[in-house]
């Protein structure tokens, strides 16, 4: 009977430490888990919401260059899978050149508002007074880490010789290897504020390019970051790389399309590879229209058996530094995963003046209130809220001459007894440039092509937007005058290149 009592006791004495041991288990479990639970939700929230952004910029590619927009001979299929994965915006507004897009890309603003260095304007490519407010600035203000790889073209139009102080490490951005404007001729390549490379080989960039901005990705994958992917391509002077020279059907053209488009891939591939697919919205666009060689001599020994002529713009009108819809409306995808509904399409007017303050809201933000941002924010658009109120109105600027006007489904250009930009009449089919003797009214809805004009037979309507042009004039300005709303910081006369009316 003792050795029966002792076992038990024994018995129970173990099966007490082992429910102890059980218990301590279980506590250490649930205090992991409970640790873990609470790890993860700061981390989700510290990611989400603060989204990363990368917007991929073009350089004078045509509405129809790419797969999703109608290219039949150009294989696009990364940014076709974006559309497919995101949404398409076809009615989405750049400016009329290279410099002036940039500056309202980088400003929210109409280029003809913005301040220049020493008031000046005469410069078709602007110097962006250091004063102006970049994209960049609003969002290192919400702990962004950004980066620019790529063409600047707001420091001066030049390989040589531009104001370093208005780089973009001056600019708001961290981190900067590019070019400091086009590839008309050669490209000097700068990191940060040095020349790195001078004459560098135009069939590398859009790959060197696009290998810095992975790898600024994979440094900052653990903060919010900013990608500012301006491409010098397919600007001339064009080149591919090995892997894409005389693969397309289309040509050199096409060839360094479908390079972009590759290199695009990459960008997605990586974000996926990092996971970081849900926290990242990537925009891509392109600052103009595609130039049109036919009539300059110079540009026209670019010509490739594909083609007479640079990009497409159909079924617009227009070509690069015009007025017409093929000259400022621009091939745009959005793509978010998660964030934006795969496979939509919106025909509502937006701009790249409108990416500043979309940004600064995606972010936490705000857009500067200490002047006038022309953008409005579009966050609601591209998520597809049926309540998103966006812009029914946009201004056509061609340099500082006010050409048209659209409001709704309704474009007027304005009648014009001269074209400040007439010597830049050479990217344009002869049949596009026309001096207005009297104004001009379109219905953008069912003529995208601007080939009927509907003046006579809506007053009303150019009545309408005629007032509202007036309104721009009186605001931002135009050749033959001073915008009250227009921003001056240097003490030089204001718009030495007005001209008479």
């Amino acid at each position: 009977m003792n050795v029966w009592n002792e076992r038990l006791s024994t018995w129970h004495a173990e099966r007490k430490r082992t429910a102890s041991r059980l218990i301590k288990m279980v506590a250490l479990f649930c205090v992991w888990l409970a640790l873990v639970m609470l790890a993860r939700p700061v981390v989700a929230q510290e990611r989400t919401a603060k989204p990363n952004f990368v917007i991929v910029f073009a350089d004078d590619l045509g509405y129809s260059d790419i797969g999703c927009f109608g290219a039949k001979q150009i294989r696009t299929p990364n940014l076709d899978q974006m559309a497919q994965e995101g949404m398409r915006l076809t009615h989405f507004y750049a400016q009329t050149v290279c410099g002036p897009s940039r500056a309202a890309l980088m400003t929210g603003c109409y280029p003809l508002r913005t301040a220049k260095r020493a008031n000046d304007q005469k410069s078709v490519h602007p110097f962006l007074h250091s004063k102006e407010i970049t994209i960049a600035e609003v969002l290192k203000d919400q702990g962004y880490a950004t980066g620019c790889f790529g063409k600047w073209d707001l420091a001066g139009h030049k390989q040589a010789g531009y104001d370093v102080s208005l780089m973009p490490n001056r600019q708001g951005f961290d981190e900067y290897f590019g070019t400091p404007s086009s590839n008309d001729s050669i490209v000097n390549l700068v990191q940060n504020d040095k020349v790195v490379e001078p004459k560098a080989d135009m069939a590398t960039l859009t790959q060197r390019f696009t290998n810095h901005a992975l790898s600024f990705i994979r440094e900052h994958k653990d903060e919010p970051f900013f990608v500012y992917l301006p491409h010098t391509m397919p600007h001339i002077r064009l080149a591919a790389s090995k892997d894409f020279a005389g693969k397309s059907s289309r040509g050199l053209y096409g060839d360094v399309v479908e390079e972009l488009d590759d290199n695009v891939g990459r960008i997605l591939k990586l974000l996926t590879e990092l996971d970081l697919q849900d926290e990242t919205y990537v925009i891509f666009t392109s600052d103009n229209g595609p130039w049109y060689l036919d009539g300059h001599a110079r540009l026209s020994k670019q010509r490739d058996k594909g083609g007479s002529h640079g990009g497409d713009a159909d079924p617009l009108r227009g070509h690069k530094t015009s007025s017409w819809e093929g000259g400022v409306r621009v091939p745009t995808v959005v793509w978010a995963p998660g964030r934006v509904e795969a496979g939509t399409t919106s025909s509502k007017m937006a701009a790249t003046i409108d990416l500043l303050p979309t940004l600064a809201r995606l972010a936490g933000g705000e857009q500067p209130s200490d002047r006038i941002i022309d953008g409005n924010d579009i966050s609601d658009l591209i998520h597809g809220k049926q309540s998103a109120v966006t812009r029914d109105t946009f201004y056509y600027y061609v340099h500082t001459q006010l050409m048209a006007v659209r409001k709704g489904r309704w474009k007027l250009h304005l009648q014009r007894s001269q074209n400040t930009m007439k010597n830049w009449d050479v990217f344009q089919k002869q049949a596009d440039v026309v001096d207005l003797s009297s104004a001009k009214l379109f219905d953008l809805e069912s003529d995208p092509g601007e080939q009927s004009d509907l003046a006579a037979k809506h007053p009303a309507v150019v009545k309408e937007l005629s007032e509202l042009a007036e309104s721009a004039r009186r605001d931002i300005g135009d050749f033959d005058r001073i915008g009250e709303g227009a921003r001056f910081f240097d003490p030089q006369p204001r718009r030495t290149d007005i001209r008479k009316p």
